[in-house]
């Protein structure tokens, strides 16, 4: 029989994250204090950060344990099936294996938790008493929410404020979990009065809810920030997602030619990614490895590789990455997760350093491929899986073309029963796409700070 899914045992699940920074060619440039100039030290940090957070945003160790009260409530729903897309191959006609790591059967229904529980974990164990973060699409808020409730934190969610409005069962999740979510940009913090005056109709940023959440942060000393993508130790606790596709493409006898991901701050092209970068940078196995981003929001395709802001208001530190710059505010398309103006350093460093490549779709090619997906699959991908899944299809149909059985894995980073409005939309004819907005693109960039930059 041939199988279609491949499941690991509890006692297979990883003990250690993975740190692709041990294994990187050239190491990455330093973060940047924004006052001085020069790199960061782990006091910078300590107001936003407790101290094991820290120090693994800044170790080159290779494997960094997961602690035991992590691995017990990441066992509720790990380790995640791997699936071979055997229906879908077939409706493609196409002689590429297809296979998929699925993490929409989290609590929360995607990746996110994977980095969430062990943030607060940390900040728990570290004395706080209150967590502050932002969200988009609203899985990273959902699932801070969950991991709160877990640790017995409060949760303040600054929220996209198109994305607040056109996903209220997200919101609905969160505030069932304790959190209290607020739409972005508010008149709760100055940062938000500062972006309501000079435009009361702003539809908000990830990068302005950065802001948010970051002035509360940095001004009660019982509260930390926490951030779902983007920094060193988000993508490290993601690995999680990589090293058990590795046990089980090996289960299936198979390994990938090409991986395809998602990517909007890069926690799960990370997740899926960089184990396989790792084995590939030690000479052990080669991959071709692809980042998939949103057209209207394109930061590794059209954005500067340049230092930058993290957020809007400029609360943050400098770190050199992919930036459409820190003032751009994208368009409302249904992919709230990857509207963020930046990509995580790391992986802009890989795609500097010739170690993946990146393209972009738009949003109804992205929202047609998950249809399609799910009416061979059964699953009905997040508005950003969508992402994924087109770019395997993609792949797919060019090994038709060359007459190739090459291997595509893809990371399904969620599914999208919260987004159920947006796929009425497009059912609808109602969704559409959105042009690149270069001259904004250009006023953000021409923004972007001396330091570093010169």
């Amino acid at each position: 029989m041939d199988s279609i899914k491949y499941l690991l045992n509890d006692n297979q699940l990883p003990e250690n994250w993975y740190n692709l920074a041990s294994d990187l060619p050239e190491p990455l440039a330093p973060v940047l204090h924004p006052g001085t100039g020069e790199p960061v030290g782990p006091d910078d940090l300590a107001p936003l950060f407790p101290p094991a957070l820290i120090e693994q945003e800044m170790t080159s160790e290779r494997w960094v344990p997961i602690p035991q009260p992590v691995r017990d409530i990441l066992l509720q729903w790990r380790c995640t099936p791997l699936y071979r897309a055997r229906r879908l191959e077939k409706a493609l006609d196409t002689p590429a294996k297809i296979y998929y790591k699925y993490e929409g059967v989290s609590p929360s229904g995607s990746h996110k938790p994977n980095t969430s529980v062990p943030q607060a974990f940390y900040n728990k164990e570290a004395g706080i008493k209150k967590i502050t973060t932002e969200t988009g699409a609203g899985q990273w808020g959902s699932s801070l929410s969950l991991a709160c409730e877990m640790f017995g934190l409060e949760c303040l969610v600054y929220m996209v404020k198109v994305s607040f409005g056109q996903k209220p069962y997200r919101r609905a999740f969160m505030e069932s979990f304790g959190a209290k979510c607020i739409a972005s940009p508010s008149e709760t913090t100055a940062s938000g009065r500062a972006i309501l005056e000079k435009d009361p109709d702003c539809t908000g940023s990830l990068g302005i809810a950065i802001s948010e959440a970051v002035e509360v942060a940095a001004q009660n000393a019982d509260t930390s920030y926490c951030l779902g993508s983007v920094l060193n130790h988000v993508l490290l606790h993601q690995t999680i997602i990589g090293e058990e596709a590795i046990m089980q493409m090996d289960m299936a006898g198979d390994y990938p030619d090409v991986i395809v991901a998602c990517t909007g701050g890069g926690s799960n092209f990370a997740g899926i990614a960089f184990p396989f970068m790792g084995r590939k940078l030690r000479g052990q196995q080669d991959v071709r490895i692809v980042a998939v981003e949103p057209s209207a929001c394109p930061s590794l395709t059209k954005g500067r590789h340049a230092y930058d802001f993290g957020d809007t208001a400029h609360l943050t530190p400098l770190v050199k990455m992919h930036t459409l710059g820190s003032t751009f505010v994208p368009p409302g398309f249904h992919s709230g997760g990857l509207r963020y103006h930046g990509m995580a350093p790391m992986v802009s460093h890989a795609l500097q350093l010739g170690m993946c490549e990146a393209t972009s779709y738009n949003q109804l090619e992205c929202f047609a491929a998950g249809v399609q997906f799910a009416r061979a699959e059964g699953i009905l991908p997040a508005p950003e899986a969508n992402h994924a899944v087109v770019g395997a299809i993609r792949e797919a149909e060019r090994c038709k073309r060359e007459g190739k059985s090459e291997t595509i894995l893809f990371n399904l980073c969620g599914h999208g029963h919260f987004d159920m409005q947006a796929y009425i939309d497009y059912n609808a004819g109602k969704l559409k796409d959105y042009a690149y907005p270069e001259d904004e693109i250009a006023m953000a960039l021409a923004g972007l700070p001396s330091f570093g930059n010169s």
